[in-house]
């Protein structure tokens, strides 16, 4: 959309080979396909409730996962990999181990998007709202700080295979009750606990960087 080739209500085929096993509310509101779904509410599924179908068909309006990786590479996060859309995860969860990203570039990249987004003013708000409204995930970052703290933030998950779970994951940016914005990722990889205790060591260590935020401004306007 930035480069004018692809338009906010734009119609995408969403086509009955795109079909498969997977959690996907747009699927299960056209369970026998052959739609066309307007780009914004692809991305606006995918962003708000992991829907798996929208994803993939948002990574084929762009040209497949090559040329996300190559624009990831352009802004200068090569430590976020992806190579492979859900559909192709979902034949093999191996692949899953090749399609990641280092924490540290991703709070890199939550910090690019609050403080110099690369897309336009209007696109960055209406991704910042969509992110704000996340339903999934409400136990992870969002789940032990005060109620009606802003959180925008986006969730991964693997599920269960092989006995344990390889990815429970939350990534975004808190609203500090004085406006500023922390970002923050937290991935528990490959835990043999349950989907419960991963969301909980998430949302306790979510909030006591909250806290010590809080505790770090204190301390400047003591200064």
């Amino acid at each position: 959309m930035e480069l004018g080739k692809l338009q906010l209500d734009q119609p995408i085929r969403f086509l009955k080979s795109d079909r498969y096993p997977t959690y996907s509310p747009l699927q299960d509101q056209f369970p026998n396909a052959d739609v066309d779904i307007p780009l914004r509410q692809l991305i606006k599924l995918t962003a708000t409730e992991s829907d798996n179908i929208a994803s993939n068909l948002l990574l084929r309006a762009i040209g497949g996962p090559d040329v996300l990786q190559q624009y990831l590479d352009s802004l200068g996060f090569s430590a976020i990999q992806q190579q492979d859309s859900e559909q192709t995860l979902h034949g093999d969860q191996m692949l899953q181990y090749r399609d990641y990203a280092e924490p540290a570039a991703m709070v890199a990249l939550l910090r690019l998007f609050a403080d110099h987004s690369p897309l336009t003013p209007e696109h960055t708000a209406l991704l910042n709202g969509w992110m704000l409204e996340t339903t999934s995930g409400p136990n992870r970052i969002k789940g032990l700080l005060p109620p009606g703290t802003p959180v925008a933030h986006k969730t991964g998950s693997s599920g269960v295979e092989w006995g344990f779970i390889p990815a429970t994951n939350d990534v975004g940016l808190i609203t500090l009750p004085n406006g500023q914005r922390l970002a923050l990722a937290v991935f528990v990889t490959d835990a043999h606990a349950d989907q419960d205790a991963c969301e909980h060591v998430i949302a306790t260590i979510a909030r006591a960087v909250y806290n010590e935020a809080l505790t770090s401004q204190k301390a400047s306007l003591a200064k």
